[in-house]
């Protein structure tokens, strides 16, 4: 006689249930689920309540974002119809779990690696001869605009002496920071490390060379930057030892110079192009910024002159990929902190942020990886 099947236990089958919909919550900090990070540590369900505990690796008043954890935690259960209300537990882990949940994250010490990043991702560094050209709120508007076509990108404030970035956003929450590894607060999709998350607004960096060598190998190497497709790195202005430095950290980086329309700026934001070239660094292309101002009868006024970042391109046998209007909406933007790509995607300006974003995504990587240039 064959057996009839076996019914379900239906409190197997309500674990089940649970513990998928918890494994759908995702950690606001890293996008990563919350059970994969080690984040939950048991939930139990009775009479319709499901109650969470929580395990943070800092203090939980330490942890950034707590809250919006919390609520993805609880809305992921309450989209069962097993859960009709959720309590939640916080404590801290303890040390041996915190190692788990940094391998968890995926990172690790590659201090003995060719670079901090995998193969995949694509480094785009923003240069320019000289400051005063836009160079921090074009690095800011593109690394937003490529996260808006739907890829994973972190910025760098490579600018130590002069950082700029993290001042361009008003809503930066805090990095978390464990044994020696920072995780970088999340803005607006992105990751993000600064010096000015540190350091105050009118603290001054006055470092020597080895300094900020130093500083610039712990924002990439102590950094869990959780293999983003993208890293946009602010470069400071001209020459000097954060172009080498790179160089050197991050051989697969793509050089993509900011000049202005002046024939003069042009002259200038050449130098930093040849810099790089004579580090083995590809130019890919140049961005003239403050190209134009449109006027209220719908007119082009080329305030700064034309032709600048054209004649750059040419002389160095690269593509123009983008002119960037000069509107009051990018300053104030930078100065109250809501980049235009965020605040107005539709505005001329932030169309043409995402045209130079396509444009960069489309050219592709420009090499695979080589060995690390080694500078004595």
């Amino acid at each position: 006689m064959q057996e009839e099947p076996q019914n379900p236990n239906p409190t197997q089958e309500a674990e089940l249930v649970i513990r998928n919909s918890v494994e759908q919550a995702t950690d606001p900090l890293t996008l990563k689920s919350v059970v994969s990070l080690g984040l939950v540590r048991s939930v139990e369900l009775h009479l319709g309540i499901a109650t969470v505990e929580i395990s943070t690796p800092v203090s939980p008043d330490l942890y950034p974002d707590l809250g919006n954890l919390i609520q993805n935690i609880e809305s992921a259960l309450m989209r069962t119809s097993l859960v009709r209300e959720v309590k939640t537990r916080v404590d801290a882990m303890a040390p041996g779990e915190q190692a788990d949940y940094l391998k968890a994250l995926g990172h690790l010490d590659r201090d003995d690696k060719k670079s901090p990043f995998p193969p995949s991702t694509r480094v785009i560094a923003i240069s320019s001869g000289k400051g005063g050209v836009g160079k921090s709120s074009v690095s800011v508007n593109l690394a937003l605009a490529i996260h808006k076509l739907g890829h994973t990108v972190g910025i760098l404030d490579a600018d130590i002496y002069g950082f700029s970035v993290s001042s361009m956003f008003s809503d930066i929450g805090d990095a978390l920071v464990l044994a020696n590894t920072v995780v970088p607060p999340r803005v607006h999709g992105i990751s993000l490390i600064s010096a000015g998350l540190f350091a105050g607004s009118d603290q001054p960096v006055i470092w020597r060379g080895p300094m900020l060598h130093s500083a610039l190998s712990q924002f990439l190497n102590n950094v869990a930057w959780l293999d983003p497709e993208y890293l946009v790195v602010d470069m400071p202005p001209g020459t000097g030892d954060i172009a080498l430095s790179i160089a050197e950290m991050l051989p697969e980086a793509e050089f993509y110079v900011v000049t202005t329309p002046q024939v003069a700026a042009e002259q200038v934001a050449q130098r930093s192009a040849l810099a790089a070239r004579q580090l083995k660094m590809p130019v890919r292309g140049v961005i003239e910024n403050m190209s134009y101002f449109r006027g209220d009868d719908g007119k082009k006024y080329e305030l700064f002159g034309k032709g600048g970042g054209e004649i750059l391109a040419e002389s160095l046998k690269v593509k123009l990929l983008g002119q960037i209007p000069l509107i009051p909406m990018i300053r104030e933007g930078g100065d109250m902190g809501e980049p235009v790509v965020a605040s107005n995607p539709e505005s001329e300006a932030g169309k043409a942020f995402f045209d130079l974003a396509e444009q960069i995504v489309a050219l592709g990587p420009a090499r695979r990886r080589r060995e690390a240039l080694k500078i004595s």
